[in-house]
């Protein structure tokens, strides 16, 4: 997974440097992007996860925080004062907002903090629902390929009594219409074993579902043999 990202937007570059260096003293430190209210409005926010923002030539700087917000990611706005806090708040009740004033560096590291966690256990999450909705299909799919086992045994059937039929009687084909004929015989043959494998996996796992102990021991037993 990659390296969770913040993201400060700030003017003012000592506020930015007070909330890296803090940071630093912690275990986990993330990587941060700087940037200013100006450049930012550029709208090219690059990848982040939590993004921090304060000492701003406009406070609250509310066109800054709103487009933030849209991005669906936690956003930490550190407000220079009781005004402004309530003015941020106005713009998003969603937005975590932390008042300037003593002890804010530390409640920010730790606000922040859990924010990246969050985000982190959310997408872990994304990507759990990503590998089950998958295995879903394939296990859909592969059920479908086991209902239609007897449909394409049956034409598998048809494909090779007639093939072999016409390879009976050699007078009636010319040389390279048999060689064809017997293509077709051919991986008629393969596409059954390739069935037949099928069939087998399945009645293996209902025995190891059934008799799970039994089939362990099985393992057991085919891997030693392997080994030996």
């Amino acid at each position: 997974m990659d390296q969770p990202q913040v993201m400060i937007v700030a003017d003012d570059a000592e506020f930015a440097r007070g909330i890296v260096a803090r940071w630093q003293s912690e275990r986990t430190v993330p990587a941060f992007t700087v940037m200013s209210s100006e450049l930012w409005q550029g709208g090219r926010t690059g990848h982040w996860r939590v993004a921090l923002v304060g000492a701003t030539a406009a406070d609250p700087p509310v066109a800054v925080l709103k487009a933030l917000e849209a991005h669906g990611r936690p956003v930490i706005y550190v407000a220079p004062d009781g005004a402004s806090a309530q003015a941020a708040r106005e713009v998003s009740p969603r937005l975590l907002v932390v008042r300037r004033n003593e002890g804010w560096l530390d409640a920010v590291v730790v606000l922040g903090g859990e924010a990246l966690r969050h985000s982190d256990a959310a997408e872990r999450a994304h990507k759990a629902e990503q590998a089950a909705a998958q295995l879903h299909r394939q296990a859909t799919l592969g059920r479908y390929m086991l209902e239609m086992r007897h449909n394409l045994n049956n034409a598998l059937t048809s494909v090779l009594g007639n093939s072999e039929l016409l390879l009976l009687e050699p007078g009636t084909l010319s040389a390279g219409a048999r060689e064809q004929v017997d293509t077709i015989r051919n991986m008629a043959l393969r596409m059954h074993e390739i069935i037949q494998r099928f069939s087998s996996l399945d009645a293996e796992m209902r025995f190891a579902d059934n008799h799970p102990a039994a089939a362990a021991g099985k393992s057991v037993t085919v891997a030693a043999r392997a080994a030996d």
